[in-house]
């Protein structure tokens, strides 16, 4: 799909089936976000985890139960439709794959929208850096690190990142741009060795592009 501007446009298309492609490189002037649809009597412990752990977990909008539309983000926007795709968790398990989940929504059920780092990926490019994921339409590399998240009720584990080769000559910029997103998880977290927080295989990564790591919310 050529890269989409209007983030009207592209959760239209997804409604309609037409988009089911990353976000990466698409309306550069909007925050893009993560979702998270839980049942209404695990939303307080959830929204907890998220106040406990900003890096990860910086939210955007908590919608009343039984509300599927983002009023203070996306006015008009449906969440059980306007996404490329979704991933369904019965028992903690991934269950199943969708493109829509109207047959599952439920009067208890409350979103939870995620800053994501996609959302200042512009900026770096703007500046020169090059990034792999835009560069190659996919999804962007995450990893499961050995730092742990701070717990909350039922809510607890380690942090998933995502991870972008950046030139070092590069590094200190990516650094300052980045860190002027705090609702998109800010700077990196790590620089360097992925292996200093429990990252040991790295396919497809280049030696000399040092790894720069952004936190990102546990699935």
């Amino acid at each position: 799909m050529p890269v989409m501007t209007s983030a009207a446009e592209l959760r239209a298309a997804a409604r309609r089936g037409a988009w089911r492609g990353t976000t990466g490189g698409h309306c550069p002037a909007s925050q893009q976000a993560n979702l998270v649809i839980l049942p209404q009597e695990a939303a307080v412990e959830f929204a907890a985890f998220c106040t406990h752990n900003p890096t990860p977990c910086p939210l955007i909008e908590i919608t009343p139960p039984g509300e599927p539309e983002p009023v203070r983000a996306a006015p008009g926007a449906d969440l059980r439709t306007d996404l490329p795709g979704y991933r369904i968790y019965r028992k903690g398990e991934l269950a199943e794959q969708r493109g829509d989940i109207r047959d599952l929504w439920r009067d208890d059920l409350v979103a939870f929208l995620l800053g994501c780092s996609l959302t200042f990926e512009h900026a770096l490019i703007e500046a020169g850096v090059s990034l792999r994921n835009v560069e190659r339409d996919t999804v962007i590399s995450m990893f499961v690190s050995n730092l742990a998240c701070v717990p909350a009720g039922r809510f607890h584990g380690p942090m998933v990142v995502t991870m972008r080769p950046i030139p070092k000559a590069q590094v200190d910029l990516v650094r300052e741009l980045s860190a002027r997103y705090p609702h998109a998880h800010g700077a990196p977290i790590h620089v360097g060795d992925p292996g200093a927080i429990g990252i040991t295989d790295l396919p497809g990564v280049l030696p000399t592009r040092p790894s720069t790591t952004l936190p990102s919310p546990p699935n």
